[in-house]
C-alpha cells in the first residue's frame, strides 16, 4: 500500500512523523479516514510518496523555498522512517479543476511508470481542502492534523503556522511553539540555509503578490516583447558610464540589457549579476541563460527583493543599472519604500562605483495648473465608461477612442483602488474647450495614455512623483553626487508620435487672459549618481 503526502512541504513538523510513523508500524487497519470511519486496509505501507507542489515556484510569499531545499528537507525527514520515500516535484499550471489526476500522472511519469497510483493501491495523507479533489477520484483520506471537516478544525499546528511563525519571529530558532513542533530535518535545513531571514523578507514585502507578481494584470507577452525591442536604445543611452568589473542590473526582466553589456567587448572580464522580482521574468532569465544567449559565462540570476534589503554584498559593486524601475517602488510601495531603496544601492557601491538609473520623471514645478487640449476627431467619443472583462477588448477600445474621450476614461481608471486620484475641470476659452489641471497629472496623462495593452497595470503606477530636481536632492541626501551628465529629457519619438496633434499644454497670462504654448514635458531621466 502506498501512501501518497501532496503539498507545498516548506516545513516538516513532528506530527507528520509521528502519524506516519504509526502508519507504518500500526498499519493502516484500524487507521480513520477523514469522515471517522475506520479504514480496514490489511496490506502494509510500501513506500510514501511526497507530492511537493509549486515545486517550480521559489520566493514568493506563497512558495518562499525553492524545491531543492523542501527536497533535501523531505529526505532528511525520511532517514528514520523503514519505508521507502519518493520525492516528486509537481509544477503549479495555475488554475486546474482535475489536479489531483494532474498530479498523478505527473508521479507516473517522472517514476518511469513504476508508481500508478489509484484507489485500490493508494491512501492520501492530507488535512487541506485539496483532498476533496482526491475523494472525487474514489482515494481513501487519512486526515492527519485535521479533527474535523466540517468546519475544519485542527488537532495541531499545520506546517504553514509554523512558516508564517518563523517569518514573524525576532529570533524563530529560539522560539519554544516553533521548537516543540517543528521536525529535526527541517530545522537543520532551514538553520543551515537561514531560511528564517529569507521567508521574514518575502513575507513582510509589501510590495510583492502571493505568487510573486508586482502586479496581476500585467500581460508578461506584451511586456517582455517591449523590453527586447528597445534593449539596445537603453544600453547605448547608459554604457557610457558603466565601470568594469562587478555589475547590477536590478529589476533586469528578461536580461535583455545584460545580454547588450554581454556583447560590449569593453566588459568581457566583468561578473554581471541579474536581480528580478517578478516570478515569471526571472524564469525567462534562467530559460535564456540555458539556451546560451548571453556571450558572458558570469552571468548570475537572483530573484531577490532589493526594497527591503541589500541583494548585493556592501560595498562590494562597481556598477548598478536600474531602468524603469523606481517608479514601480514608489507606486506599489510608498514613499519609504523608495527612500529605503536608494540608500540600499549606496551601500551596496564600493568607492568610486556608479548607479544608472533610467526611469520615466516628473516636470519641474508640477503642482502649477495647466490647460491641456485634446484631440477629440482622432477617435470615438462616446460610452468612456463602458466595462470589459477581457484586456484585448478594452485595449482594441481605447485604441478606437479619441484623445479626449481617453482622457476621461483615464481620470475615472487611474490610481482609482489607491485613492489617488486625479482632479480637473473643463474651461472654455474662446471657440476651445480645455482640460484644467495641475502640470503633474497633465504629464501623467501624457507619459500612460498609449500603453493600452496593460491599461489594468499601467492605472496603478505614478510616472511623475519626481522632478529632476526632486531626484537630485534625494540622491545627494543620501551622500551620492550626481554627474553633469545626468539630465531630464523629452524623448523626441515620443513627443513627435505620442503628443503632436493629439494634446498640448498651456498657460495662462494673469495679465492678459491669453494662453501661452508651453513645450512639452520631459518623459525620461537618466540619473548618473557616483559614490564617492
Amino acid at each position: 500500500m502506498y501512501l501518497l503526502f501532496p503539498g507545498r512541504h516548506h516545513i516538516l513538523t513532528d506530527f507528520q512523523f509521528k502519524y506516519l510513523f504509526k502508519l507504518i508500524h500500526a498499519g493502516l487497519a484500524k487507521a480513520k479516514d477523514v469522515h471517522g470511519a475506520y479504514i480496514g486496509k490489511k496490506e502494509p505501507v510500501q513506500a510514501i510518496i511526497f507530492a511537493v507542489t509549486s515545486a517550480n515556484h521559489s520566493g514568493t510569499k506563497r512558495n518562499p523555498i525553492p524545491f531543492y531545499l523542501r527536497a533535501m528537507m523531505i529526505q532528511e525527514f525520511c532517514k528514520e522512517l523503514p519505508v521507502r520515500c519518493y520525492v516528486f516535484g509537481i509544477d503549479d499550471v495555475g488554475t486546474l479543476e482535475n489536479f489531483a489526476s494532474y498530479t498523478l500522472k505527473q508521479i507516473r511519469h517522472q517514476s518511469e511508470q513504476q508508481l500508478k497510483l489509484d484507489p485500490a493501491n493508494t491512501c492520501i495523507v492530507c488535512s487541506t481542502p485539496v483532498m476533496n479533489m482526491y475523494e472525487e477520484l474514489g482515494f481513501t483520506i487519512l486526515p492527519a492534523e485535521l479533527s474535523s471537516s466540517q468546519p475544519l478544525c485542527y488537532s495541531t499546528l499545520l506546517p504553514w503556522d509554523l512558516v508564517q511563525l518563523i517569518g514573524n519571529a525576532d529570533q524563530w530558532q529560539c522560539e519554544q511553539e516553533i521548537i516543540e513542533n517543528i521536525h529535526p530535518a527541517s530545522f537543520s535545513i532551514w538553520k543551515t540555509y537561514r531560511l528564517g531571514e529569507k521567508v521574514k523578507g518575502i513575507l513582510s514585502d509589501p510590495i510583492i503578490g502571493d505568487d510573486g507578481d508586482i502586479t496581476e494584470s500585467r500581460d508578461y507577452n506584451s511586456y517582455v516583447r517591449q523590453m527586447d525591442d528597445i534593449a539596445e536604445i537603453k544600453y547605448q543611452e547608459t554604457a557610457a558610464y558603466i565601470q568594469a568589473g562587478r555589475i547590477g542590473d536590478i529589476g533586469c526582466a528578461v536580461g535583455s540589457w545584460i545580454k547588450q553589456a554581454c556583447e560590449d567587448p569593453r566588459h568581457r572580464e566583468s561578473d554581471f549579476y541579474g536581480i528580478e522580482l517578478a516570478r515569471q521574468l526571472y524564469d525567462i532569465c534562467l530559460q535564456r541563460k540555458h539556451n546560451g544567449e548571453f556571450k558572458n559565462p558570469n552571468v548570475f540570476f537572483g530573484q531577490k527583493n532589493a526594497v527591503t534589503s541589500l541583494v548585493f554584498e556592501p560595498e562590494s559593486m562597481n556598477t548598478i543599472h536600474t531602468s524603469s524601475l523606481t517608479h514601480e517602488i514608489e507606486s506599489y510601495g510608498s514613499r519609504a519604500d523608495l527612500l529605503n531603496f536608494i540608500k540600499n544601492r549606496y551601500n551596496e557601491l564600493e568607492s568610486g562605483g556608479v548607479w544608472i538609473n533610467r526611469d520615466v520623471i516628473g516636470p519641474e514645478k508640477g503642482d502649477s495648473l495647466v490647460y491641456m487640449w485634446l484631440n477629440r476627431e482622432d477617435g470615438r467619443n462616446d460610452d468612456y465608461q463602458q466595462e470589459f472583462c477581457d484586456a484585448r477588448a478594452l485595449a482594441k477600445y481605447l485604441n478606437e477612442c479619441s484623445t479626449y474621450t481617453r482622457f476621461l476614461r483615464f481620470a475615472q481608471d487611474f490610481r482609482k483602488e489607491e485613492g489617488d486620484q486625479i482632479s480637473y475641470s473643463l474651461q472654455r476659452i474662446g471657440q476651445q474647450e480645455y482640460v484644467c489641471l495641475p502640470l503633474r497629472d497633465a504629464a501623467e496623462f501624457m507619459l500612460t495614455k498609449d500603453y493600452t495593452d496593460n491599461w489594468q497595470s499601467e492605472m496603478h503606477e505614478r510616472f511623475c512623483f519626481w522632478s529632476f530636481t526632486d531626484w537630485k536632492n534625494q540622491l545627494e541626501e543620501a551622500g551620492f553626487s550626481v554627474m553633469e551628465s545626468s539630465a531630464a529629457y523629452t524623448n523626441p519619438w515620443i513627443q513627435q508620435n505620442r503628443f503632436e496633434n493629439k494634446v498640448a499644454l498651456f498657460s495662462k497670462d494673469e495679465r492678459s487672459g491669453r494662453l501661452q504654448k508651453l513645450l512639452p514635458p520631459p518623459t525620461n531621466a537618466l540619473l548618473i549618481a557616483r559614490k564617492f
